[in-house]
């Protein structure tokens, strides 16, 4: 069985030369800077590389990745922090690459509803790049995210029910490989049967198989019309059973998010939302033309209405649909905000929309009975929840405790059909789950790690065990 690459002292020290002498003050070793690039938005301690660079360039990276290499020196990509399984830490030592310098939009081909962007700009750059285009990018994780970490973890978000995730909106990839060799995977033309899927096999490879460089991504027509939505319900099952329905119903509803009564209190406090109660809430989007856009949100209502939908309000005001999406983003600090003195563990479970209720209600009964006050916030479009725990990492029981319930979290939403991260990713946090999850398919899943990283210097300990 290969081993995991750790750090040699002396080769550590080669290796920082080598890329001092490429990069120049583009190297650091300092401490913080290597503490702040250790850890992302999770309750993992920071576990720090040896040195941290900042290159410009595909070609910047490729020697980057060449000198490690040689060396046999792990290498951990770096997009924004914002990952919540400990992708970004660094078990075995190494060099972190951090890809923030690497913000350009490279390309924008309207005609074709395509764009090329190096891998360090965000979702928010690139949106405001495209703004004078008539198009936009979709994928909305929430946080602000890099291009490349989100296509690393396979991210989605809350318009992943109507846009699809990363998986489905990465037409390509430029990857540096693990022996620093560049390649190109994907193309220009919108479908191709030619050779094996390499975009998908590195879209949610998590820098294990190599760094993503630069992403070109499928664009969208800004809607002529956009509209958003609330609504309060008095249960969750009231609540979720409305979603199944709308979606059966065929209404091409944008976002349909869930904020569970524990989420709305919090909500509430942090983002000054006034004129609404402490109830399982609806937060809807809906794009298209005017017509088309009136026409579902009346609808949705009439839905609403069936399950005991309450103070179903809907505008097309920017402003006020700004807030109302800028508290349910904020959702995650609003959790945090009401236990300052902790930190936050976010998990996410995704199962069929059939059972979504029964998980949540089951989630719910679970955290209360191990003695944890947790808001649940949901894409219940898609069937993906998440969990919000708050924790003193310090304090070895409840720490125990609350791997116990995140396991128990994760089996239930496995043996319902679903599966152990709808988007957050394995990291390292949810290892032992992937082996639950696909069996005997995770050999499979090393054997391709063993073919595209043989000496396993790509992002060590993460994903699946070597």
């Amino acid at each position: 069985m290969t081993e995991h690459a750790i750090a040699d002292v002396d080769a550590v020290s080669v290796v920082i030369g080598a890329l001092e002498e490429l990069l120049g003050d583009r190297v650091t070793t300092s401490m913080a800077v290597r503490e702040h690039h250790g850890r992302g938005e999770d309750y993992f301690k920071p576990v720090p590389s040896d040195a941290v660079c900042f290159p410009h360039t595909t070609e910047e990276v490729a020697e980057i990745v060449k000198i490690c290499a040689a060396h046999k020196v792990p290498v951990i990509p770096f997009g924004t922090g914002t990952s919540l399984e400990g992708h970004v830490t660094a078990p075995h030592g190494g060099i972190t690459i951090d890809l923030m310098q690497m913000n350009a939009v490279l390309e924008v081909h309207p005609e074709d509803m395509d764009c090329r962007v190096q891998a360090g700009v965000t979702r928010k750059q690139v949106n405001e790049y495209l703004r004078d285009t008539g198009m936009f990018f979709p994928i909305d994780p929430g946080a602000d995210a890099s291009i490349g970490g989100m296509a690393a973890t396979r991210a989605s978000g809350t318009n992943a029910v109507r846009y699809g995730t990363m998986k489905e909106n990465v037409l390509g990839l430029t990857v540096v490989t693990s022996d620093g060799r560049i390649i190109k995977t994907g193309g220009r033309a919108k479908k191709s049967a030619a050779g094996y899927d390499l975009t998908r096999i590195f879209v949610g490879s998590e820098g294990t198989l190599g760094v993503i460089t630069e992403v070109h991504l499928k664009l969208y027509g800004i809607p002529e019309k956009i509209a958003s939505a609330v609504c309060q319900y008095s249960s969750l099952e009231e609540a979720v059973n409305s979603v199944i329905l709308t979606i059966q119903a065929g209404v091409p509803i944008a976002r349909i998010e869930l904020l569970d009564a524990l989420m709305m209190e919090r909500s509430i406090a942090y983002s000054d939302l006034k004129g609404y109660e402490n109830k399982p809430t609806l937060f809807y989007e809906f794009h298209g033309t005017e017509a088309g856009v009136e026409e579902q949100a009346q609808l949705v209502r009439e839905i609403a209405d069936d399950f005991g939908g309450s103070a179903f309000q809907w505008t097309v005001d920017t402003e006020e649909r700004n807030r109302l999406w800028q508290a349910r983003h904020d959702a995650y600090y609003a959790g945090i905000a009401a236990e300052p003195t902790k930190l936050g563990m976010s998990t996410d479970v995704c199962v069929p929309i059939s059972r979504l209720a029964e998980c949540i209600l089951a989630t719910e009964q679970d955290t209360k009975g191990s003695g944890f006050e947790c808001p649940i916030v949901g894409h219940v479009g898609d069937g993906n929840f998440h969990v919000l725990f708050m924790l003193d990492p310090d304090d070895e029981d409840e720490v125990r405790r609350v791997k116990d319930c995140n396991r128990r979290i994760v089996e239930r939403a496995i043996a319902m059909g679903g599966t152990c991260t709808g988007e957050h990713g394995i990291g390292v946090g949810k290892m032992d789950y992937l082996e639950v999850e696909h069996g005997e398919a995770v050999e499979l899943m090393r054997t391709l790690k063993r073919a595209f990283d043989p000496e396993n210097i790509m992002n060590p300990g993460k994903m699946v065990r070597i």
